[in-house]
């Protein structure tokens, strides 16, 4: 008997490893996904939005999507972007190339966001679907934050919260004790993790482990692939530049999880985010004592993963969403 699909809603900030992830989300049999909403982290909110309607316009899914902007800044800081990895379009600098007759390659979308006010979205997709509903959180956690403070009841309904962030066991990525998302907006993310979410957090203990390099890419034989590549190619320079490796595959991990728990194995944790330090804002604290008393479980964790599993699930799928 087949197994329908589980509505699914998208928290994202393309970003290049988003991007391909939302394509991995479009394409998995697994998952349904119902709501893609933009928040401000790898590049400003405007962008990422652009970034995701070109995703849908290029996958054009048989079922689109609604599509909503959210925060454009932090809850109590100035937002910080990743130029540096992701190109300052968010696409590795794609959106700057063009055809042999000039036009560009990934023009601007034709259509805006079907709305404006993703954390409201948020809540009527939790009432709609409530415990049928897995939202996967791929940016910074501001939506998600804002919706729990406005609509916390409705939020609560939610079947399973898989978020893209945090380090627990290994240094981060954005400062030496802070994962990106975390550390753009760690308010929020130590308001979710203390919300009493079905939360399961999807870190640099296990994306590190699962990575792509340039001889894993399919030739640009379609759209598709065509994209992938020319989105890739900063990032995986960068990758192998500042880490000596391939490029971690962060957010398509996450949905992968999401598609298929089984990829990692999770530990009920007490996790906490300093927002406070001077040199340690962002990190995400475990209480990782044998012995720990008292401290609540914030989350189930992934630490470990079988990367090569999770590495062929991914490229798979994502080299046959091309076809």
């Amino acid at each position: 008997m087949a197994v329908s699909p589980r509505p699914v809603v998208i928290d994202t900030d393309p970003g290049v490893d988003d991007a391909l992830a939302l394509c991995l989300a479009l394409r998995s049999p697994e998952l349904s996904v119902e709501a893609i909403t933009t928040v401000a982290g790898n590049v400003p909110v405007e962008a990422a939005t652009r970034n995701a309607l070109r995703v849908l316009d290029l996958l054009r899914p048989a079922r689109r999507p609604i599509v909503a902007q959210g925060a454009s800044e932090p809850l109590k800081r100035p937002l910080r972007t990743a130029a540096e990895v992701h190109g300052e379009d968010g696409l590795g600098g794609a959106t700057t190339l063009r055809e042999p007759d000039g036009r560009p390659r990934y023009p601007d979308p034709p259509v805006g966001p079907d709305r404006t006010d993703a954390p409201d979205l948020l809540a009527e997709m939790a009432e709609r679907f409530g415990s049928r509903l897995t939202l996967i959180t791929l940016g910074p956690l501001t939506n998600l934050a804002l919706a729990l403070r406005q609509h916390g009841p409705l939020l609560r309904k939610v079947g399973q919260v898989v978020a893209m962030g945090g380090a627990l066991r290994v240094p981060g990525n954005a400062t030496p004790a802070a994962e990106f998302n975390v550390w753009v907006d760690p308010e929020a993310a130590d308001e979710v993790l203390q919300a009493g979410l079905p939360l399961r957090l999807v870190g640099l203990d296990v994306t590190h482990q699962v990575r792509l390099a340039a001889e894993d890419l399919p030739p640009p034989e379609s759209a598709v692939t065509r994209f992938i590549r020319d989105i890739t190619g900063r990032t995986l320079a960068w990758s192998r530049e500042a880490e000596g490796g391939g490029m971690p595959l962060h957010d398509p991990l996450a949905v992968a999880a999401a598609a298929d728990p089984t990829l990692c194995t999770w530990e009920a944790l007490p996790v906490r985010v300093e927002t406070r330090g001077e040199i340690t804002t962002g990190m995400t604290v475990a209480d990782l004592r044998p012995g720990r008393r008292g401290q609540p479980v914030t989350c189930e964790a992934a630490v470990a993963v079988d990367a090569e599993r999770a590495r062929r699930f991914l490229l798979e799928r994502l080299w046959r969403s091309s076809s």
